[in-house]
């Protein structure tokens, strides 16, 4: 298979293309939202990283989301910006169009569900119905730029005849690449190598697109459906950083490329990631989010390349290969953590934090170092992990509140006092409140500077690296009316470290606050 695709030029059927639909799908988990800040510093890292197309999100659910995907058109270089729309929504292309106006490269991303089940009871359409609008939706879009993806939402369960039909119009009406999801993650391997092997097969056109997988993880099987696709002649992954998404997520950027990589004997493709950076990646979502990964997550969980076993560090002391499939540098993981002390310069640590895959402006640089001598001055060995959690608690974009300083008495002969000093709106708030420990009255002092109606669904404490002097890493969930955010805040004092993640979270919430749903199909 060679052809000449717009955004790529000529294509070859050992090239795998990496969509990556963290800013898109993975954003409509639970308490996933992200604002414009860092949308773009995640969007900048992704195209760092090396993906081909950035799916930067849907322009006409709200004004938020139509300009953070025009402003990630605007700035970032290197990948393809590509903005989601309904086939059928009124304004949904015109909409995508418009944000993807200013990118080096843009592309409309449209689709429409297809299987009996979402057709009758979702659409309420007839088979032709939903194939007009294949046929329009994609025309629509081609007239605004030359790169134009359709999917068939619920592909894996529609009937293949049906589905060939509809394939078929999308790429008559212009569609350059024909994306097949399994959108509820009922599939198996064998169901999604099969459908892309008859869609090859049958229908007319197909060897001038790129096909396309999208692969739900509900039964734990995204991956190696994800695997299983490009088995069957699938040529572009649509994936996540960590897996986030809607329900039990999407299928994890990370494994499916290391699973490339290291079993190259089985998937012998090419692509443009950079391996050394999937954990950068990994730990920035983490911060961004306020979702940490849990500990035997694959390629970047903290015990992925942890031998407590006698017999497996015996191995791995003798060759790394006996228990080791990839090595932990191939990733991103360094063996050396121990790192800058009390006398060290702002120049080393501005050196250690290009090391370690940062750049951040001089005013939060000030912040950033000022924070670190603290650090330094209270423990007695400062890691790399300590550096990366305050400098992350540091670039975020605090947006209409921000952490000035905490006071706390407390103890077992008193009730608990706060005094919290914030920034809200950029204005100096000083407040004082009492209750049930010193948490708990951090919490009310900020209830009381900023109210509010949110509820504190979670609250929970770790520790950064090892020993009593440990920062404390602490994530915080709100929910108000349905919306739920996660925060999550580090430092050497827990209380002034749960004060930071519950603010992360606030900020967060303002933001969700202001996002409306997407009108329903075909309205107006």
């Amino acid at each position: 298979m060679t052809f000449d695709h717009p955004s790529f030029g000529r294509i070859t059927n050992d090239r795998v293309f990496i969509f990556d639909t963290t800013l898109r799908d993975g954003e409509q988990s639970p308490g996933f939202s992200m604002n414009l800040e860092e949308k773009l510093r995640m969007a900048e890292a992704l195209a760092d990283l090396g993906v081909d197309v950035i799916e930067a999100g849907f322009p006409v659910a709200s004004k938020g989301d139509f300009q953070s995907v025009a402003e990630i058109a605007r700035v970032v270089k290197g990948a393809v910006v590509c903005a989601l729309a309904r086939s059928g929504g009124k304004n949904d292309i015109q909409a995508a169009g418009d944000a993807i106006a200013h990118a080096e490269r843009g592309r409309i991303h449209n689709f429409i569900s297809t299987s009996p089940l979402h057709m009758k009871y979702k659409l309420r359409m007839e088979p032709e119905t939903v194939l007009d609008i294949v046929t329009a939706g994609n025309k629509a879009a081609r007239n605004l730029t030359n790169d134009v993806e359709w999917s068939a939402e619920d592909g894996s369960r529609t009937e293949p005849d049906f589905l060939c039909r509809c394939v078929e119009a999308a790429i008559k009406a212009g569609a350059t690449t024909i994306n097949i999801p399994d959108t509820v993650g009922y599939a198996t391997p064998e169901d999604m190598e099969r459908i892309f092997s008859m869609l090859q097969e049958r229908v007319p056109g197909a060897d001038q697109v790129i096909f396309s997988a999208h692969n739900h993880n509900d039964l734990g099987l995204g991956v190696a459906n994800t695997l299983a696709s490009l088995r069957g002649g699938a040529r572009q992954i649509e994936c996540t950083i960590n897996g986030i998404g809607e329900r039990a997520g999407n299928a994890a950027l990370e494994e499916i490329i290391m699973a490339i990589r290291t079993r190259h004997d089985q998937y012998p493709y090419t692509n443009r990631i950079e391996t050394t950076k999937l954990l950068k990646l990994s730990k920035m979502l983490s911060t961004t989010t306020g979702f940490d990964v849990q500990p035997n997550k694959a390629i970047v969980g903290r015990n992925a390349f942890a031998h407590e076993s006698g017999i497996h560090q015996d191995g791995v002391l003798k060759n790394a290969a006996t228990y080791e499939i990839m090595t932990p540098e191939s990733v991103g993981w360094s063996k050396s953590s121990l790192v800058l002390g009390k006398h060290s310069g702002r120049a080393a640590f501005r050196d250690k934090l290009a090391a370690l895959g940062y750049t951040i402006a001089d005013d939060k640089m000030n912040e950033a170092f000022q924070r670190f001598k603290d650090l330094a001055d209270s423990k007695k060995v400062v890691y790399d992990e300590d550096i990366v959690a305050l400098v992350d608690d540091e670039v975020r974009d605090h947006a209409r509140i921000r952490f000035l300083s905490l006071d706390v008495a407390s103890g077992s002969r008193r009730a608990a006092e706060a005094t919290l000093d914030l920034e809200i709106d950029g204005e100096a708030v000083e407040t004082t409140a009492n209750g049930n420990g010193p948490v708990d009255a951090a919490f009310n002092a900020i209830r009381s500077a900023f109210p509010h109606d949110a509820r504190l669904a979670l609250f929970s404490v770790g520790a950064v690296t090892e020993g009593t002097d440990a920062q404390a890493r602490t994530t915080v969930r709100l929910e108000e009316n349905g919306k739920m955010v996660d925060g999550q805040g580090a430092d050497a004092d827990t209380v002034v470290s749960a004060v930071r993640s519950y603010i992360h979270a606030l900020n967060k919430l303002l933001v969700k606050r202001t996002r409306s749903e997407p009108e329903a199909l075909l309205a107006d």
